[in-house]
């Protein structure tokens, strides 16, 4: 284009306006919903191994075998991971706006399924209940590309990164409400239905009403998703997409006119410029995509995998590291309902004192101090708070819980006060608008990929190298502290891989991307030609 249009140019430079927090909130409830429904299977799985897995005599409860709980903790993923690359291509080919309501009927309807799970024997309701979170990933892996990229292109330049990281701070709300759910879920049941532990009499410590607990915690996640189909339908396909994938610019100007309450230009003969202009119709598989953008999606997918497997090892396992410590007793001196007490609080209580919190430090510092910037803080800070529990780890189970809980509770306020936020923003802007939605979904796959990592590998690695102390069915992995020191080496590589990754604070998502290079060139001659 020989210049911005000025439909995007208006986008750019809008003020904080009421459609901007419309946005967050829509785009937001979204992402309250797919983290809700990805962590509260962690807060129930101790539950299942209890009620489908109970053997007659055993000095423990049951547990879930190894190959269950990781289909059970790790299904979802494997959809999130395939529904961020179908829904990401087809955003771009079908448009945001279009897509935006598939996804959210798709995780609303299999929420619902999943916590209906039927069946008698272990074998079917296990395996309907994988079956439908497969399909509740898979809608929930397109809300990954789909809100970044609307909130980005809906934002102005100047706080474009507050907004996005405004709606990707919602999962940290969504953790935490899944947390309260199963907290008053579990103590209304263990109010009513008193049970013996399982020490005292094994087969009376888990209800037969223990069943309802599981699903009504997952069956919550439906909820809003329901109450925001409304408003994701109400919205109008973004500008950006309108005007430089579907080349109406018309539309866009008329759109857009409404939102910022003033007048636009339509310019249809810049789009049309456009549209013969082949250097800016390149593919993604082409040379010049990887020419212009081909480290950068290098360092946005890298990063992306390597924060996960870290961030996704920690989340699922924290019960097991909380059992480990002390915080939450052996499972033999509780029963069923009230360990799915004791499991939800710890974890509420680490959402509530670091989780949340270091998302919203992103939100309001991240256009102040950059992307760049607060993603290599927090790996280096994840990368020292991980050596730091892991090196001296013996002295911290024996002599000193509270200082490890600390710890671990700083290296999540690092994951999200640093890459967990940003490698979320930064592959929103700095891809061209026709690829935008595609590249993101690259990126959060190659994310879940290092989630499914975590999520599998760490089972297996954080058992005990003493195979007398493994978990039923598991054999003797290289313990949790050697598992952390893993950890550590990971995040130090994230640190490395973020030194790909451009900074884009303050600049149009037209100049990052090089689709204004023209413009970029008219300035640099005109300035060239001011010297002379």
């Amino acid at each position: 284009m020989a210049s911005q249009l000025r439909v995007l140019d208006a986008l750019d430079v809008a003020s904080t306006q009421l459609y901007h927090f419309k946005a967050i909130v829509i785009a937001g409830m979204g992402f309250f919903t797919d983290a809700y429904d990805l962590f509260c299977i962690s807060l129930v799985t101790k539950l299942l191994g209890r009620l489908y897995y109970h053997v007659e005599g055993a000095p423990k409860p049951g547990t879930l075998p190894p190959n269950v709980s990781a289909a059970v903790n790790g299904v979802a993923f494997c959809g999130t991971l395939s529904g961020q690359l179908f829904f990401g291509w087809l955003g771009d080919k079908l448009g945001r706006k279009k897509v935006y309501g598939i996804t959210l009927i798709l995780m609303f309807i299999c929420s619902i399924a999943s916590a209906l799970s039927f069946g008698h024997s272990a074998k079917g309701v296990i395996a309907t209940l994988c079956f439908f979170r497969f399909w509740l990933g898979f809608g929930i892996g397109g809300d990954y590309p789909l809100s970044a990229t609307i909130m980005a292109e809906y934002a102005n330049k100047k706080t474009r990164g507050a907004f996005i990281a405004a709606v990707f701070a919602m999962q940290g709300f969504g953790i935490l409400a899944g947390g309260i759910v199963a907290l008053i879920v579990s103590a209304i049941f263990d109010h009513k239905y008193k049970a013996p532990t399982y020490a005292v009499n094994a087969a009376a410590s888990t209800v037969p009403q223990a069943d309802y607990v599981w699903r009504i915690v997952l069956m919550v996640g439906a909820v809003p998703a329901a109450l925001t189909y409304y408003w994701r339908m109400k919205m109008p396909e973004t500008a950006r997409y309108t005007a430089l994938v579907a080349k109406n610019a018309g539309q866009a100007a008329t759109d857009m006119s409404k939102v910022l309450n003033m007048e636009i230009e339509s310019e249809q003969d810049k789009i049309e410029r456009l549209r013969t202009d082949e250097t800016k119709n390149y593919g993604l598989f082409s040379k010049e995509f990887a020419r212009k953008h081909g480290l950068h999606l290098v360092g946005t997918t890298t990063t992306w995998f390597l924060l996960d497997i870290a961030f996704y090892s920690q989340n699922l396992f924290q019960k097991d590291i909380f059992s480990a410590i002390g915080w939450i007793p052996p499972a033999q001196t509780m029963n069923a309902i009230h360990e799915v007490y004791r499991i939800a609080r710890a974890q509420t209580l680490i959402a509530l004192c670091s989780t949340v919190p270091g998302y919203w430090f992103t939100v309001f510092l991240i256009d102040i101090l950059g992307r760049f910037f607060i993603q290599i803080l927090g790996f280096a800070m994840m990368t020292i708070f991980m050596f730091a529990l892991a090196l001296p780890y013996d002295h911290w189970k024996k002599d000193n819980h509270t200082a490890f809980v600390v710890l671990y509770s700083f290296t999540f306020f690092f994951a999200n006060f640093g890459p967990n936020a940003t490698t979320f923003i930064v592959p929103a802007e700095i891809f061209p608008a026709r690829l935008r939605s595609t590249c993101h979904g690259i990126s959060a796959a190659s994310g879940k990929a290092g989630a499914i990592v975590g999520a599998f590998g760490f089972l297996y690695a954080a058992q005990s190298k003493d195979r007398t102390k493994t978990d039923a069915g598991y054999p003797p992995g290289i313990g949790i502290k050697n598992s952390l020191i893993m950890l550590g080496a990971i995040n130090l590589a994230g640190t490395l891989f973020t030194l790909l990754v451009p900074e884009s604070k303050g600049r149009s998502l037209e100049d990052l991307s090089g689709e204004n290079d023209d413009a970029e060139k008219g300035r640099a001659a005109y300035v060239e030609g001011l010297k002379h």
